[in-house]
């Protein structure tokens, strides 16, 4: 099991990067990065990224896992930034089939 969470996570950072830029990341993605870069102060760019104006597509390395659930918890991957600095999440959601259908902000 937890070889499937692994490389369903793995799966999901991928998509993610790859919908960073595009129309389909948009609404996740673009959205997630484009609050936080405007909400948080210049001091936790700088301690995580070492720039207290990081470009965009940095922030996405800092991606990490709050936690997978739904069936098998491995249908959904939400993702966080370290620090407990935001409520918002960009969720990654597989279908039965173990396919990325869709990638989200929530909160």
């Amino acid at each position: 099991m937890m070889s499937v969470v692994k490389e369903r996570e793995k799966l999901a950072l991928d998509a993610i990067r790859q919908a960073f830029g595009t129309e389909a990341g948009e609404d996740g993605i673009g959205l997630f990065i484009e609050h936080h870069l405007a909400e948080l102060p210049e001091s936790y760019w700088q301690e995580h990224l070492g720039t207290s104006t990081p470009d965009p597509s940095s922030v996405i390395t800092l991606l990490e896992l709050r936690s997978s659930w739904g069936e098998g918890e491995v249908e959904y991957f939400d993702f966080t930034l370290p620090g407990e600095v935001t409520d918002y999440v960009v969720s990654v959601h597989f279908d039965e089939s173990g396919s990325i259908d869709g990638i989200s902000m929530e909160s």
